[in-house]
């Protein structure tokens, strides 16, 4: 399956010290030229050797998420390349930020976020319990903005998988 990305997802994944592990996902994860270009390729270059797509936006695509940007003030105008890619590509965006998800339900894109994948990960043998647990603590270490609440729901349903 194809995703598009915001940088959100990386850095969650790269606190966790999973991110080799999202990458394993049958999944192509692309993200915008421009997003990759200011807030990944610096800190993040291993992305690329790990599978991540750049693609790169038509001028139209970019005219569409500087309109998107009167509706959806607080967004990032990355997030909205990133969002305007995952509609032309009828693909689901992969995000954290709340505002991105607001302005990606109100346009009608389906969603995934740290937990569905993380989820997907489990089911697919990819990491193991402890694994997750170790890489949500890392997350809440660093600072990382999930929903705490369904991260606890979430172990407590692989717990008792097991």
């Amino acid at each position: 399956m194809l995703l598009v990305s915001d940088a959100n997802i990386f850095m969650d994944f790269e606190a966790a010290e999973l991110t080799v592990q999202l990458f394993e996902l049958p999944h192509e994860i692309v993200v915008p030229d421009t997003l990759y270009r200011e807030e990944l390729d610096a800190r993040h270059p291993h992305l690329r050797a790990l599978g991540l797509q750049v693609r790169t936006l038509t001028g139209e695509q970019v005219g569409e998420a500087y309109t998107l940007r009167v509706r959806f003030p607080g967004v990032s105008v990355n997030d909205l390349f990133a969002l305007v890619l995952a509609r032309s590509l009828r693909c689901p965006l992969v995000t954290g930020d709340s505002r991105l998800r607001a302005a990606a339900e109100a346009e009608g894109l389906h969603l995934l976020g740290t937990l569905a994948l993380v989820e997907q990960m489990v089911q697919q043998a990819l990491v193991s319990v402890a694994e997750v647990e170790r890489g949500y603590e890392r997350m809440r270490n660093a600072g990382r903005r999930l929903p705490w609440d369904a991260v606890t729901r979430q172990l407590d349903a692989f717990r008792a998988e097991r």
